[in-house]
């Protein structure tokens, strides 16, 4: 059954694949950010105590007589932590840093690609006061964490004195980087869940998730295939991603801004009993609930599935000959939509200053360029990340490195982007959400039972 079909305007480089992963930024996707290392590792004491607002919003006397003047031409290093690039994208953003400041020296600290161990690794440095590292990329769901633990800089001030527009951002990424009402990171690049269909198989992708259903139901077998539909139904972090895709889509949040929890809703009911609806489904594998990233890909380009849920690294394999069976007949679009439209969750890499620092005026101007557009355009260019600064997306040179920033699906995509729970205690509430939705998924209890289960433990996790 071959009809015509949107097929997919552009194949990204093999590279891309680490890169555009949900988090990571080596040469290969690391499913530890959407996989069960983040929910899992490392939990801090964040509900210890608040961080002293005092000392935060007031840091003009902190480490002072350190700072840098940039007018004063004083010679200064700073130490830059990133997981470790398989590109030129890092190496060339600080030479393009140096250039215009030549009286500051940046020193690149490689972590190693496992996030969840670079995570363990700053949490140890930071809680013991170490300013060794100056500046840090983080992964989106730990801004909040940092900032609570006391390990992060608050970044208003710097933002408002050189009057950055946070609108120019994707506003996802701006909220992951928010917390109890102020910055404590700057969006870097981004990712977002994508579905990927069989251009050879359906006409148009489906709209809603009853239309993935139904075609999935109908299309089953199409091809030599096997399922209708793959995503990430064991129990880890991917789940949880899986969950706030359908919960954004049927107008449910687990907390809000004022982190009070609201996943008792209606709407949250109604998305999990979707979500349920799909996994005891016949057009998925017997054994969906264990499967994560690896698992959908290898099925997917192995010609066994109509639809996919994964990352936007998936795209590359899927088009390489030398290993996917699907070449050439491959798409992508947005999430199917809910009552509320369609919500894709949000990946990615913020930037971070270390509290600890005693450079915070240098740390701050690598900060700013890193995550500006001059910096963002040489990680899309260099690296093929994808920028959260709107503007680049229509850029000729950032289209050309990647033609896969041309696409306004995927655009759209990112645009619609939403975060996890944006709270210090997020591995808590990860692992309380993957227990419960696992449950509920095998069966066990039921949606509201889930959901109520979630209301009662997240609120007890944020009163401890």
């Amino acid at each position: 059954m071959k009809i015509k079909t949107k097929v997919l305007k552009s194949i990204l480089a093999l590279s891309m694949a680490g890169v555009l992963a949900a988090c990571g930024n080596n040469g290969e996707a690391d499913n530890n950010e959407n996989g069960a290392g983040t929910a899992n590792n490392g939990n801090i004491n964040a509900g210890d105590g608040e961080v002293d607002n005092t000392d935060v919003e007031g840091n003009n006397t902190v480490n002072e007589s350190s700072n840098v003047n940039e007018n004063d031409g004083e010679e200064i290093t700073i130490t830059y932590a990133s997981g470790q690039d398989t590109t030129n994208a890092t190496d060339a953003l600080v030479e393009a840093f140096e250039e215009q400041n030549p009286n500051i020296t940046v020193e690149v600290r490689e972590m190693t690609a496992d996030t969840g161990q670079s995570h363990d690794q700053y949490v140890t440095e930071f809680s013991g006061g170490d300013d060794t590292i100056d500046v840090f990329d983080a992964d989106v769901i730990w801004p909040a964490e940092f900032a609570q633990a006391g390990y992060a800089l608050e970044l208003d001030r710097f933002i408002e004195a050189d009057d950055i527009n946070l609108d120019d951002y994707f506003e996802g990424t701006v909220d992951s980087g928010n917390f109890d009402g102020r910055m404590w990171a700057m969006p870097t690049y981004t990712d977002a869940g994508l579905l990927y269909y069989r251009t050879d198989i359906v006409d148009s992708p489906p709209e809603t998730w009853d239309e993935l259903i139904e075609m999935s139901q109908e299309l089953q077998g199409e091809e030599g295939t096997d399922f209708g539909y793959l995503m990430q139904a064991n129990q880890y972090e991917g789940l949880v991603v899986n969950a706030i895709e359908f919960f954004g889509a049927y107008g449910a949040e687990v907390i809000d801004e004022d982190q009070n929890v609201t996943i008792n809703s209606p709407e949250a009911v109604t998305a999990l009993e979707k979500m349920i609806e799909i996994v005891a489904s016949d057009f998925v594998p017997g054994d969906i609930l264990n499967f994560d990233e690896p698992a959908t890909e290898n099925a997917f380009i192995n010609g066994q599935a109509i639809f996919a849920r994964n990352w936007p690294y998936m795209q590359a394999n899927a088009q390489n000959e030398e290993i996917s069976e699907v070449t050439g007949n491959v798409g992508f679009s947005l999430l199917p939509a809910g009552d509320e439209g369609s919500a894709a969750g949000l990946g990615g890499w913020m930037t971070m200053i270390n509290r600890n620092s005693q450079n915070v005026e240098a740390a701050w101007e690598f900060v700013k360029f890193k995550t500006g557009e001059e910096g963002q355009k040489i990680s899309a260019v260099e690296g093929g990340r994808a920028p959260t600064i709107r503007a680049l997306y229509d850029d000729e040179e950032v289209q050309e490195a990647a033609p896969l920033f041309a696409d306004e699906e995927f655009v759209e995509t990112l645009e619609n982007a939403i975060p996890r729970p944006v709270t210090p205690i997020y591995p808590q509430i990860s692992d309380i959400m993957q227990i419960e939705l696992s449950r509920a998924l095998a069966g066990d209890i039921s949606a509201e039972e889930a959901i109520e289960n979630m209301e009662q433990e997240i609120e007890s996790a944020l009163d401890e």
